[in-house]
């Protein structure tokens, strides 16, 4: 039996081929339509496995395209998704924050996979994917140089969270002369500040780190820093909503699925 998981973001669509284990992945970027997006994405990974739509039993969305998926079996929302997708690579209860290009998520689940509580920013681009490439734009920088920078360099200090004020900002402190490594750093501390208070301070004892944000390492680093714990990255952290959904198609199906 052969499932599939698609997760519709607002700047990535992302699918999993499914068979008890992950079979082949893809990931495109969503452009201005999640219905094309979702599908292409979708014809990547069959075109990939060799496979046609009639050899695919079940197909669950997620995301925040979902809506606009009308080739699939099922909708299903990303906090239930990411939940399921982190809790079969790690077969533990814990947190997972999930910085996508548009919102953070902070999800709490226990040993089953199951939502415990979560935590969503979606409000504004504040410590968001968006946010951390309005930044980079303003220094002159490509996103994803912001996570290849050197370590120990001691971060400048950010006062505003807001795109719109923090753009200033960062131009004022070139303007000023500060490196762009102190400034950098500085971004990074503040939305993982941003994080921290979305935990209400608290400390949890395992942190998984998902979404396109989990790919800079400068940002994990922060991370780790500020809420004292290790921070872990899966292999490919954009894909684990779709993972989830389609853990969910196949257990929809009657599959059993054991952790990776």
């Amino acid at each position: 039996m052969l499932v599939v998981g698609i997760d519709v973001g607002s700047t990535s669509a992302k699918a999993v081929l499914f068979d008890g284990r992950i079979k082949v992945y893809a990931i495109q970027p969503t452009g201005w339509s999640p219905r094309e997006a979702g599908a292409e994405v979708l014809a990547e990974i069959l075109d990939k496995a060799g496979l046609s739509r009639r050899e695919v039993a079940n197909i669950v969305g997620t995301g925040y395209g979902r809506v606009a998926l009308n080739f699939i079996d099922q909708a299903v929302t990303e906090i239930t998704c990411q939940a399921r997708g982190i809790n079969y690579l790690t077969g533990k209860a814990g947190t997972i924050i999930d910085i996508g290009g548009q919102d953070t998520k902070v999800i709490t689940v226990n040993e089953q996979g199951k939502v415990v509580d979560f935590v969503m920013n979606d409000k504004c681009a504040a410590g968001t994917g968006r946010f951390l490439e309005v930044m980079a734009t303003a220094m002159g920088m490509d996103v994803d140089e912001l996570g290849s920078l050197p370590e120990n360099v001691n971060p400048v200090n950010i006062s505003s969270m807001c795109t719109v004020f923090a753009e200033s900002e960062v131009i004022s402190l070139l303007a000023g002369g500060v490196a762009r490594e102190e400034i950098v750093a500085g971004l990074h501390r503040a939305v993982a500040r941003r994080v921290k208070s979305m935990l209400k301070n608290t400390a949890p004892a395992t942190v998984v780190f998902t979404g396109g944000g989990a790919k800079n390492e400068g940002l994990r680093r922060a991370l780790a820093a500020e809420l004292g714990v290790e921070v872990m990255v899966p292999a490919e952290p954009q894909i684990t909503g779709a993972l989830g959904a389609a853990i969910i198609a196949w257990e929809g199906n009657g599959g059993a699925v054991a952790h990776n």
